[in-house]
């Protein structure tokens, strides 16, 4: 299928330039001396033992830095505007105690009652309130509390604390386990959920997901290409580039909030991504040397061909990543900004690390080969031509296909269910866990997600008693409400506070259903005419409003991220049709990679494969992030196969040839990059993260589809029927749009002595 690397190859119409005088332009032409790019990969290749000690030293010292000074990644949502937010501010202001963090600390006995162990379990919860950051405990076994079970075996404390708990470090657990110690010691079984799951949650190891996912690139890669060197200089530059990337977030979060799952969304992307680059230069400098070229000017020229197309990719999925801060959500956005650090440590790499190993290794790189060893090029009448040849032939019916099976993928998605995972679907192992099933049991699922329901009595016209009766008696008889507590005013009577539980879970519909009942209808109605205003607060409104927030600001963020591509790939191929093309089918194909975390995550389909005990909402972040990175990452390989589709056309302006070229030259590369890079994202299914198994499946999902259906059969079915078309771009535009090679000048090729038709 690939030309052989230890053999001359034999000419290819496709693939062998030569100059006007019969000379083969596999070396630099005498004379001249590499430009741009160029000219840092090959003193990168020349000074190698430098750059390659500045590498260890950087990454050295950045682990040095984030280890000393830097921060840590929390949850933390904020949404200033909402109903949710002016609840929480009101609370915050006029009865401090309600306000902040609030904890849970549950406790549940086998047998007995908890009202004859009062003693210690006071004694344990007065000690809670001697602990620095808490405002107050309440007392789950008082007169009238309704926070013990009737059969008096469950009970829970709430703990309000004026910072958020994951902050306190992880000392400020056991100071709380020893707390209570009274309790524990009394034969209570102890366990702690609402704020305080982030404190006691186990910390994130994703050492087996690396480890898996770089065995299945060696594997792959040694057996796609031949060569075990070639194999794992890829793997090296990603990791060092990686754990750069990495580090570096960890530092920016010492004065940035970054969620929990933006490190291991860094690694994962900047391991797919990293991989990706190196491979991609390191197969076409493997093909330099086959062809006879020295080390030195190999490195110079891949580094000026395929450099420039891994900084337009890398840009490219930059700014789809940069684009999440369009939807509002600074939580999202910077999400979207933790991948880019290992998205711009891996490109940087790519010129600068990449190269230095070529120099370091030389001729070398396929010393130790398994099989034939082969790289980049191939015959005009490979597989890759002929497969070129039959879509030409069977345009419409590949075309066709291909859009049924992403039809097909895509159904899923009209039943999809945004909302939030909770507790519910954490390992039985967890303590948050434990407490969300005992609360469960004990009070009914919608204690896990109580709403505090919050009336400014500011301007109101009426006594606050007769508002407290008349809101009350509405919240009871609001459709789907298990329980609603009389309202209670503040110490400085401005405002009226009580809680309500649903009968529903805080992860099911029929919450958020009650949620917007509560907000649009129930307190409207109920405090019309009083001058007074309601609001539905805390932990599982703040999450509704969230997903609201979220879901309205996708259409915004999928038009930016869109028209960025758009400009990017108009401006590198200079073509109308090429950027809606691709706009077009990366969009189908993320439909398909919904459709598919639906299937699996709401639906169940193979739920259990994964470790996922429950049916779960899909979370209501991950379609806005997946968007953005999908398709970044998709026209990753759309920049690396049109690139030498394009060469390919101003060379012969022979539209099939250009199509069966483009794929013959990188299909053996990017089929490769899309097992590997879909490989790591599904070894991240072994966290415990719901939300982290969600990104990796729509993620190895998307990266599968993309690599098959659109760019083995849409692709080249597309641009057969669009034919010279491809390439069209107005007069008028052409002069006005800046001129950006993704190949670059490069003495690989000339320059075409004919422009495209447009």
């Amino acid at each position: 299928m690939v030309r052989a690397m230890h053999s001359s190859p034999a000419p290819s119409t496709l693939d062998d330039t030569r100059t006007p005088s019969g000379a083969p332009t596999g070396g630099s032409p005498v004379g001249s001396a590499p430009r741009g790019l160029g000219r840092i990969g090959a003193w990168s290749a020349r000074r190698w033992p430098i750059v390659l000690i500045g590498w260890v030293l950087a990454l050295l010292l950045c682990v040095a830095l984030r280890g000393a000074v830097g921060g840590i990644f929390s949850d933390n949502v904020n949404l200033p505007g909402t109903q949710a937010h002016a609840g929480q501010t009101l609370l915050a202001a006029h009865e401090p105690t309600a306000g902040g963090y609030t904890g849970l600390i549950v406790m549940h006995v086998g047998s007995g009652t908890l009202s004859g162990r009062r003693s210690s379990v006071e004694a344990s919860l007065a000690d809670v309130r001697r602990l620095p950051h808490v405002l107050s405990v309440s007392d789950p076994l008082a007169a009238g509390s309704r926070a013990l079970s009737r059969d008096g075996r469950t009970a829970y404390a709430s703990v309000a604390f004026d910072e958020r708990p994951k902050l306190l470090g992880h000392p400020y657990q056991a100071t709380l386990r020893a707390a209570m110690r009274a309790t524990t010691a009394d034969g209570v079984q102890v366990e702690y959920g609402g704020s305080l799951d982030e404190l006691f949650r186990p910390a994130a190891n994703d050492a087996a997901s690396e480890i898996i996912g770089f065995a299945v690139a060696l594997i792959v890669l040694t057996v796609g290409f031949g060569s075990l060197v070639g194999a794992v200089l890829p793997l090296f530059s990603a990791l060092l580039a990686v754990g750069i990337g990495v580090s570096l977030l960890g530092l920016a979060a010492a004065v940035m909030t970054f969620g929990t799952a933006a490190p291991t969304l860094s690694l994962m992307i900047g391991l797919g991504v990293g991989i990706d680059y190196s491979l991609f230069l390191t197969t076409r400098f493997r093909q330099h040397i086959a062809d006879g070229a020295a080390p030195i000017d190999a490195a110079g020229r891949s580094v000026a061909a395929s450099g420039r197309a891994v900084l337009v990719a890398a840009s490219t999925v930059s700014l789809a990543l940069l684009g999440l801060y369009i939807s509002g959500v600074t939580f999202i956005g910077q999400m979207g900004l933790a991948a880019v650090f290992s998205v711009l440590t891996a490109a940087f790499a790519a010129v600068t690390l990449v190269p230095a190993l070529f120099g370091a290794f030389g001729r070398r790189i396929d010393r130790f080969t398994v099989g034939r060893a082969v790289a980049e090029s191939g015959s005009d009448n490979d597989g890759w031509h002929r497969y070129a040849r039959l879509v030409e032939r069977r345009a419409w019916a590949f075309l066709l296909g291909g859009l049924a099976c992403l039809a097909v993928l895509t159904v899923p998605l009209f039943s999809i269910n945004l909302g939030h995972v909770d507790d519910g679907a954490d390992p039985t192992s967890y303590t948050d866990r434990v407490a969300y099933d005992l609360i469960a049991s004990g009070f009914g699922v919608g204690a896990n997600g109580p709403f505090t329901i919050v009336v400014d009595l500011h301007g109101a016209t009426r006594s606050s008693s007769t508002i407290a009766g008349t809101v009350a008696s509405a919240l009871r008889g609001t459709p789907d409400v298990a329980a609603a507590t009389p309202l209670r005013p503040s110490p400085d009577h401005r405002l009226l506070v009580g809680t309500l539980l649903a009968e529903s879970s805080p992860q099911a519909s029929a919450t958020r259903t009650l949620f917007h009942r509560l907000v649009n209808v129930t307190l409207p109605r109920a405090l019309r005419g009083s001058g007074a205003h309601g609001y539905v607060t805390g932990a599982s409104a703040q999450q509704q409003q969230f997903r609201d927030t979220v879901t309205g600001s996708l259409p915004y963020v999928i038009a930016t991220v869109v028209a960025l591509a758009f400009l990017l790939l108009l401006v590198t191929f200079r073509s109308i049709w090429i950027p809606v093309k691709a706009a077009v089918l990366n969009l189908l194909s993320i439909g398909a990679s919904y459709g598919v975390l639906v299937a699996v995550f709401q639906w169940g389909w193979g739920a259990s494969l994964i470790g996922v005990t429950e049916r779960v909402p899909i979370e209501s972040y991950v379609p806005v992030i997946m968007f953005a990175i999908v398709f970044g990452l998709s026209m990753d390989y759309e920049v690396f196969l049109l690139s030498r589709v394009k060469e390919i056309w101003d060379r012969t302006h022979d539209n099939t040839a250009a199509v069966g070229g483009g794929l013959a030259v990188t299909g053996r590369v990017i089929s490769c990059a899309a097992i590997i890079m879909a490989s790591v994202f599904l070894a991240f299914t072994l966290s415990s993260n719901v939300t982290v198994k969600m990104l990796a499946v729509g993620l190895a999902v998307s990266v599968v589809v993309d690599a098959t259906i659109v760019r083995l059969i849409l692709v080249p079915a597309t641009m057969k029927l669009l034919g010279a078309a491809n390439w069209w771009l107005p007069g008028w535009l052409d002069r006005r749009l800046p001129h950006l090679d993704p190949e670059g000048p490069s003495p690989d090729r000339p320059r075409p002595a004919v422009e495209s038709p447009a």
